[in-house]
Formats: C-alpha cells, sequence, structure tokens
C-alpha cells in the first residue's frame, strides 16, 4: 500500500471531521473568523484531496461581524444518515474570560455541494457538537458542556440530548454523559456504534502540546462510559521530538474493504520557540480494532508522520505554482474576515479584483482583506496592485497575516500632503495595546500607476519587495521574523489561538470614502528550502521575476 507524509490537509485546517459515503470521503474542518464558514475537502482514496466547498456562505446562516479572533466557526461536525448530509457547527461569539457565547447550529443539504438549508438553533451550553445517527432512527446531540463557576477549569464534560429534525429543536433530558480523564479539558465528542457497544471519541488537554484523542464506550448511549485501558489512543504529549506535535481532536472512518483510519488535528512546530506557523493542520493514521473491541492505532499513541493509505498523494500539484485571476469570479482558495456582506467589501467585474476600503487591519467587524492559507513553510507571494491613494488614512497592498496582533502589511498610501508612499506596517506581537510598528522609512513613489508587490518566505525569513512600472524589484525594508504568525503568538495565552498563516490583499480607508484599489492578479509559489527543515537561517535571495 502506498505510503503518504502527512499532513494531508497543510495550512490551516483543524478540527477534522470525516466521512465516507460509497468511495467519497469528505473532511470538514474548523474556519474561526475567515468566512464563507467551514472548508470541505473530497477524496477518493485519503492521498489526494480537494477543497470542494464552504457551506455556511450566506448572512443567515452565518454573521461573524464582531466575532474577536480565534472566535468564529469551532469544530463543525458532518454526517449522513442515508439520506441528506447533516452539518453541526458552533459561531462563538465570546472566549475570553469565565463566560463562552457559543451558538450551536445544524444545517442540512441533499447534496454536499448544497443548497445548505437556513440553520437550526440548537442551545449555546458548550462547544465542538457533534450529530449521531442510531439505527433506531433517532438523531442525537452531543456537546462538551461550559461551567462558568468551576475553578480552575470550566470544562464540565459532555452531555448528550436527543435531536427531533421533524420539529427541528432539541427534545428530552439532557444527560452528563462522560467527565473525561485526568487530563482534562474533554471536548471535541464524537459518537460510534460498533458490535453492541457505543463509542466515544473525545479531545482532551488543551489544542496546545499536551493534546490527546481519548476513547470510551458504554452499552447504553447515554452510559456510564469507560475509558479506555490505554486513555489517549493518540497524543504527542510524552514524545517532545515527535514531528507531529499538538495532536488530538480526531474522527475516524472505515474503508469500503474494512480498514479503519483515524483524522486528528496536528501541528508542526518551527524555530526553537516551537511556533506553528502553519496553525493546526489535518493529518491522518491507520488504526485497527482489537478482539478486546477496542479501537488502537498502529504503531501509536505517538502519531506517525508516514502512513499507509490507499492512494498515492501527486506531490507535482502540491508544490505547484497558484497564478490566481478573477474571470470566473473569487478562487475558492480564498476567503475573508467575518462579514457576509461580500458586496460591501470587493468585486470581481472586469476579472480583476476590486476591494473597496473600509475599516483599519484588524477590525473584527468590516474590513477589505481577502486572503489565501499559507500551506508551506516557504513560498513567494506577489501581486499588482492600481491604488490612488489621498492620504494617511487610505491604504492598499499585500499582507502576511495571522490576527489583529500579528500581521505584516505593505501598502501603497500617501502622506498628509497626498505624496502617495509605500509604508511597511507590523504588529509584531502587539498584544496586548495593539500598536503598529514601522520596520522602514517610507519609500516615495510617483502619484500615478500601478506597482508590484511581492514577498518571500523561506522558514521564518520574511522579506517584502516591490517595484513600479517597468522596473526589477527590489526589497523594502529590513528581513522579517515570519514565525511570529502563529498560534503561539496569537495574543492570548495558551490555547488561545486557533487559525494560521494568511497571505493575500488589502484596502483600507478610514475616511469612509470607500476607495477601490484594484489587483490584476495573485500568485502564490511553493519553495523547497533546506528540505523544509522549518528553521531556515540566512539570505533572502528574492522572489523570480514575472
Amino acid at each position: 500500500m502506498p505510503q503518504l507524509t502527512n499532513p494531508i490537509l497543510p495550512g490551516f485546517n483543524p478540527d477534522p471531521s470525516i466521512l465516507r459515503v460509497g468511495d467519497d470521503y469528505y473532511i470538514a474542518t474548523s474556519t474561526f473568523e475567515w468566512f464563507p464558514g467551514v472548508q470541505i475537502h473530497h477524496s477518493k482514496d485519503l492521498a489526494n484531496w480537494e477543497l470542494i466547498t464552504r457551506p455556511l456562505n450566506r448572512k443567515t446562516q452565518l454573521d461573524m461581524r464582531g466575532d474577536p479572533d480565534s472566535c468564529g466557526v469551532w469544530a463543525p461536525c458532518l454526517t449522513h444518515d442515508g439520506e441528506k448530509f447533516w452539518l453541526v457547527y458552533t459561531d462563538v461569539k465570546r472566549k475570553d474570560g469565565s463566560f463562552k457565547d457559543a451558538h450551536n447550529y445544524i444545517v442540512w443539504a441533499d447534496k454536499i455541494e448544497g443548497p445548505w438549508s437556513d440553520p437550526i438553533y440548537t442551545n449555546s451550553s458548550g462547544f465542538d457538537p457533534s450529530l449521531f445517527h442510531d439505527d433506531d432512527g433517532k438523531k442525537w446531540f452531543v456537546n462538551m458542556t461550559w461551567d462558568h463557576r468551576r475553578r480552575p477549569l470550566l470544562f464540565a464534560g459532555i452531555v448528550l440530548q436527543e435531536f427531533d429534525p421533524v420539529a427541528e429543536k432539541l427534545v428530552g433530558p439532557i444527560k452528563n454523559i462522560y467527565k473525561g480523564t485526568d487530563l482534562k479539558l474533554v471536548e471535541g465528542p464524537h459518537l460510534y456504534k460498533r458490535n453492541g457497544w457505543y463509542y466515544l471519541l473525545t479531545a482532551e488537554g488543551g489544542t496546545a502540546y499536551d493534546h490527546a484523542c481519548t476513547f470510551a464506550r458504554s452499552r447504553n448511549i447515554d452510559g456510564p462510559y469507560e475509558t479506555h485501558p490505554d486513555q489517549h489512543i493518540l497524543t504527542s504529549k510524552d514524545a517532545p521530538l515527535a514531528a507531529l506535535q499538538r495532536s488530538g481532536h480526531g474522527d475516524i472512518v472505515e474503508t469500503p474493504d474494512g480498514k479503519t483510519y483515524l483524522v486528528h488535528l496536528t501541528g508542526r512546530p518551527t524555530t526553537q520557540e516551537r511556533r506553528c506557523v502553519l496553525g493546526r493542520e489535518t493529518a491522518i493514521q491507520e488504526a485497527y480494532w482489537g478482539e478486546d473491541d477496542w479501537l488502537h492505532v498502529k504503531d501509536g499513541p505517538v502519531p506517525s508522520l508516514h502512513v499507509d493509505v490507499p492512494g498515492t498523494r501527486d506531490e507535482a500539484k502540491y508544490w505547484a505554482e497558484q497564478r490566481y485571476t478573477f474571470e470566473n469570479g473569487m478562487p475558492i482558495d480564498f476567503q475573508w474576515l467575518r462579514t457576509p456582506e461580500t458586496e460591501r467589501i470587493f468585486s470581481t467585474e472586469g476579472g480583476k479584483l476590486t476591494l473597496f476600503g473600509r475599516e483599519s487591519i484588524g477590525s473584527w467587524f468590516e474590513q477589505a482583506l481577502v486572503a489565501r492559507r499559507q500551506q508551506h513553510f516557504s513560498y513567494d507571494a506577489e501581486t499588482v496592485v492600481d491604488f490612488k491613494a489621498t492620504d494617511e488614512r487610505t491604504m492598499a497592498g499585500l499582507t502576511a497575516y495571522y490576527s489583529r496582533y500579528n500581521f505584516f502589511y505593505l501598502a501603497v498610501t500617501a502622506h498628509a500632503d497626498g505624496q502617495r508612499e509605500l509604508l511597511l506596517m507590523s504588529s509584531e506581537i502587539s498584544w496586548p495595546d495593539g500598536n503598529l510598528r514601522f520596520p522602514a522609512d517610507p519609500v516615495q513613489i510617483p502619484n500615478e500607476g500601478k506597482v508590484k508587490l511581492a514577498l518571500t518566505i523561506r522558514g521564518k525569513a520574511l522579506q517584502f519587495f516591490y517595484a513600479l512600472e517597468g522596473q526589477d524589484l527590489q526589497p523594502i525594508g529590513p528581513v522579517l521574523d515570519a514565525s511570529i504568525l502563529s498560534d503561539e503568538c496569537g495574543g492570548h495565552q495558551a490555547h488561545g489561538s486557533f487559525t494560521g498563516a494568511f497571505v493575500g490583499v488589502a484596502a483600507h480607508d478610514l475616511n469612509g470614502t470607500a476607495s477601490p484599489a484594484t489587483f490584476d492578479y495573485f500568485t502564490y509559489r511553493p519553495q523547497h528550502d533546506a528540505s523544509d527543515r522549518y528553521e531556515i537561517e540566512g539570505l533572502v535571495t528574492g522572489p523570480k521575476q514575472g
């Protein structure tokens, strides 16, 4: 059987929920504050995955304006009951402090591509909900529950309640079925049934370096549940040198020939600070059922970097340059922040991307920032912008972005007297003050004409470039530390930042006049560099011209 190298969904793709319908596999992952909500990838062989849809794509389903960084859509669960696809998700409105405002919803569709229904609101008692379809026809809603009175930990266990699809609401009693192990922070529940047993897979230990998949079972759906003899069937917490760290929050699937696989969240730390620039990714492990009816991860519990799967990954496609144009609308690789009212922040008329400057970079409400995931440790990015900046409150350009506290931004803007200039801005881990840093002096440029903007990342080394029309690219500013675009520097305590690095374009108009900025194209070019061993030192040679 062919081997692949994990992860199967590189870059920010956390909290995987996997499903097989016939010969088709689907994985749904969290998107947090990025719109549209939930990524669904498709595969025929568990090796090659294609992003096919983001189902939460209209205002009636999802409006995240005002959601803080790393809030929004958490831990979706994708299932199929033989007739319909079901998707359960949380929209988190607040996560810091004692309270969690986490609203849980259910949508459904006849086809995976949609259209998906308007949501049914279920509860706000916790997050990470899932939906289990029992063989007697009943449907069960499962989520962790949150108790703001508990100290020091606020995770109160996994709760179960019946869902009535006709009445479109939860019915009957709520029962706490599992309190977890001494690793604590029990969340991410998924229910299964096999050989007369109900199995409960949960995540524990938080999403940092103590993360784990914990397994339990019961003869009755409402418990009591006994924990697996090994407690944690997958974890890197005791293997600090393993290639895959932060491993947990999983889901299981069975192939048509009876093999079992576990997909799970993981991170690949870089630099001596162990920073996960690509965020939390999705990996896969082969598993098997023992004679004792317990699930075991092959060669586990430490996750394997190399795994046997039915298919062979197309590595050429993974390393191919992506040159995006906009004749057919917004390419599926791109997302934007929070707002469902896309007409207010961008247009693709005329085959180019026009952004309408809105609030400042880092706004939690309405800003024009369109970007794609960083999925390689080293890459080049490039665009050409046409923008008539009028003063220092109007700006548009190229950004490497994690959150309001962690970004780099090379923008065409203007001095107070109206003279256009290039300004390099950085947040440089500005939590909690949120103040900008300016790594270089502004560069004066003509008041008319397009400007080419580019950046290179080689491991942790980030360099910006620019070129006026008819000129070659030249560097602007110093080599910057790209490793701050990571969960570990996201402006929160441990277990508090959940996304990943993006690269894209932005436009901001703090005068409130929605100044347009037009981008001709966008290029993302993966690069091999020093065997991609994550911490790269040395000089940046500059992006390829073109």
